[in-house]
């Protein structure tokens, strides 16, 4: 067995947008836009929300609008 073989096959992510079965992201939509934030506060990656570029490239600027307007917080910049 080489070094980098996985034990079990990848699965995909489910592209959450699909899922709700949203066309267009909105500013306004913080249920929504809550699925792609850390409990820190971060956008979360790409890799781990199963979004296209130009889907996570949509939800990134909804979030930094939506915070802009105070609706949801910035990444908490806590060291500890």
């Amino acid at each position: 067995m080489a070094k980098y073989d996985r034990a079990r096959p990848l699965k995909r992510k489910r592209n959450l947008l699909r899922a709700e079965r949203v066309e267009r992201v909105d500013w306004k939509d913080v249920d929504l836009l809550r699925k792609f934030i850390s409990d820190r506060g971060k956008i979360r990656a790409r890799r781990v929300t199963g979004l296209t570029p130009q889907e996570q490239n949509e939800v990134a600027t909804a979030i930094k609008n939506a915070r802009e307007m105070a609706l949801l917080p910035y990444p908490s910049s806590r060291r500890g």
